[in-house]
């Protein structure tokens, strides 16, 4: 059972990255990579977003002509099933700061990435949503985990059966 649920997590992260960070066509991304050079680094830092909640305030602000809601949501629907999800494959029990700290490197990963690549722009309001999303994803997760109690039941066993494995080997 968690071997299919590591695989989901795999093919989440891999369209996470595909939606992030190549979302444009692959002619575009070639012709961005051909241009990579020192500028690109500082052109990165130029249009880069530092200022916690600016991209936010923004988009509240121009909700009637920017698409604001589609930015917000996403940025934080995104997440959620990585909060779902990563409790789930491990064989310890992960809580809130486990899911928490692994959504900050992943998503700081991405965004530092965009930085230096150019291919997307670094805003630190995409960490926050991207987190937060993560946080909701846990949420959900605890909350229902008790609605399945037979899979949860199932996923602690096979940690117990994989720890008698080793002691008994």
């Amino acid at each position: 059972m968690r071997k299919w649920i590591r695989l989901c997590f795999v093919l989440y992260i891999l369209f996470l990255v595909k939606v992030i960070i190549f979302k444009y066509p692959y002619e575009q991304l070639a012709a961005i990579a051909q241009t990579w050079q020192k500028d690109v680094i500082l052109e990165g830092l130029g249009t880069a977003n530092f200022v916690p909640f600016k991209t936010i305030k923004m988009y509240i602000v121009y909700a009637d002509r920017l698409n604001s809601f589609e930015n917000l949501a996403g940025n934080i629907l995104a997440f959620v099933p990585f909060g779902i999800l990563f409790p789930m494959i491990g064989k310890k029990k992960s809580g809130f700061l486990d899911v928490f700290a692994n959504a900050l490197i992943l998503v700081l990963g991405i965004e530092i990435f965009q930085l230096f690549s150019a291919f997307g722009a670094f805003d630190v309001d995409d960490i926050i949503l991207n987190c937060f999303g993560a946080v909701s994803g846990y949420v959900v997760y605890v909350r229902c985990r008790g609605l399945f109690p037979a899979l949860h039941k199932k996923l602690n066993m096979e940690d117990e059966d994989y720890g008698a494995y080793f002691e008994e080997n």
